[in-house]
């Protein structure tokens, strides 16, 4: 299995990691790891996808900075 190793971990992040890892008795490596796999699959596709736009103005890239810019000062 592949490994990963992480310097120059600010004091404050490790000793917050090393009281989590407590709480849920495990180890600060296995929590670092549940952490970065909670992380990373919230950052998977989604699971549908939404239906595709169907309206009757074509969305061009002038309409869509058009409406990125509405309400901005």
């Amino acid at each position: 299995m592949p490994g990963l190793l992480i310097k120059d971990v600010p004091a404050p992040l490790h000793r917050r990691l090393k009281e989590v890892a407590s709480r849920h008795r495990r180890s600060m490596t296995r929590e670092a790891l549940v952490i970065l796999e909670e992380a990373l699959g919230r950052g998977a596709a989604p699971g549908s996808l939404p239906a595709p736009y169907q309206g009757s103005i074509p969305l061009t890239k002038r309409l869509i900075d058009k409406a990125k810019r509405t309400g901005r000062a």
